[in-house]
């Protein structure tokens, strides 16, 4: 496609090719920062590319944001978690803009995050760092004695995250003292969390101009398993308050452009307490399952909500209007094999055979035995459903779970 030199030039940080796609398929210049195996693809297929490794910020970190000044870029999308921090430091220094570093550590390190979520007035639960089991042992503790358990209750659980990986990763629930021996010391330290029952959903909000231009609710139907676009009705009831706390997000982080992604749990009474705010795409190919659903690219939407040079009106015009332009609902679902032994992939015949089964992306196994899930795991692949009823869906995203892929 034709690119418009009157528009920002975009650097992608991270490995995409949903996002390089995307990219190519748009009228703004880009260039691709990614590590050095990358560079072969990007001759072969001719997409602007600059090599760097995106390593622990050090005294050369100075020398990407130069290197992409000179080259004309005006401003650095992050793809992933890891290079949220390198979006942050690069463009502090394209946009003149030194407060964005700082914003970017925020939203990199979970107990720093939550302080300030805390500081902006908005609710969460009990959370401390840990930096050893004891740590761990004495919160367990203290929440379970707060929480006024008696002799012989069952504890309520705790939650443990590393502070600056993505959503699932490294993340463990603690019930005993003894499942505290399990945690592995290179671990640490890690961020607590007292358990927070609700419904659990997550946000992805496209934000330019400081103003919240499109707002979808992801609808978990298990946590780490899988998810649904847009949400059924009955979350969606809660769109209004939950537009509220991301402008409150929006004011406590002072977020002026980009997207955001956070997660946040419902209780039963209506209350909603923020769980933690990721400033990239989400996980569980959410951008596709919009794409889907929608029919707009959310990557070109990212472009469009990070160029300092898009104008009022190509945002009006490109986002459609939330629930009522959606075609259909679009799910998706992670597969993990249930037994200890496999040996071939296999697919239900029931799952392939349902009118909403659209594609799947697992491969044969590699290896025969599963390895045991610590924390959240990795899934082996994910299975793409569509089709126009949010509650018919969920219940089949549910029901997939019950189900054997690999045998």
């Amino acid at each position: 496609m034709d690119k418009n030199p009157e528009k920002g030039h975009i650097a992608l940080l991270g490995w995409s090719l949903n996002a390089i796609e995307a990219a190519e398929n748009f009228d703004r210049r880009y260039v691709v920062v990614a590590p050095d195996w990358a560079e072969e693809y990007c001759q072969e297929h001719a997409i602007p590319y600059v090599p760097w490794n995106f390593e622990r910020l050090n005294d050369r970190s100075m020398e990407i944001a130069e290197t992409l000044q000179e080259m004309g870029v005006d401003v650095a999308i992050p793809l992933y978690e890891e290079t949220v921090e390198w979006a942050g430091a690069i463009n502090s220094v394209l946009l003149d803009n030194p407060r964005l570093y700082g914003q970017a550590l925020l939203l990199r390190d979970k107990a720093l995050m939550k302080r300030r979520a805390q500081l902006g007035g908005i609710r969460v639960g009990i959370f401390e760092e840990a930096h050893d089991k004891e740590d761990v042992i004495r919160f367990l503790k203290r929440v379970n004695q707060t929480l006024l358990k008696l002799d012989g209750d069952p504890n309520d659980p705790i939650h443990l995250k590393a502070f600056d990986k993505a959503g699932c990763l490294g993340h463990r629930v603690i019930r005993t003292p003894d499942e505290v021996d399990t945690i592995p010391e290179e671990e640490f330290p890690v961020l607590m969390e007292s358990h927070l029952d609700g419904w659990e959903f997550a946000v992805e909000a496209w934000i330019h101009n400081g103003k919240i231009r499109f707002l979808n609710i992801s609808e978990y139907v298990t946590l780490g398993y899988s998810v649904f676009v847009p949400a059924t009705p009955e979350l969606e009831r809660y769109r209004e308050s939950i537009t509220r706390q991301i402008e409150k997000l929006i004011k406590t982080f002072d977020i002026d452009f980009g997207f955001v992604h956070p997660e946040y749990f419902v209780t039963s009474d209506g209350e909603m307490y923020f769980g933690e705010v990721a400033y990239r795409p989400p996980g569980f190919k959410v951008f596709e399952l919009l794409e889907r659903a929608y029919g707009f690219n959310a990557y070109q939407g990212l472009i469009l909500s990070f160029d300092p040079k898009t104008t009022e009106q190509e945002i009006t015009d490109f986002f459609p209007r939330e629930v009522v332009d959606a075609k259909g609902v679009a799910g998706c679902f992670g597969v993990y094999p249930r037994r200890r032994v496999v040996s071939r992939l296999q697919m239900p015949e029931e799952t392939e055979d349902h009118p909403y089964f659209e594609s799947h992306e697992l491969t044969a196994p590699l290896e025969e035995t599963v390895t045991k899930r610590t924390a959240f795991g990795t899934h082996w692949g994910l299975l793409y459903f569509f089709g126009d009823d949010p509650h018919t869906m969920r219940d089949l995203l549910k029901h997939q779970e019950e189900l054997d892929f690999y045998v």
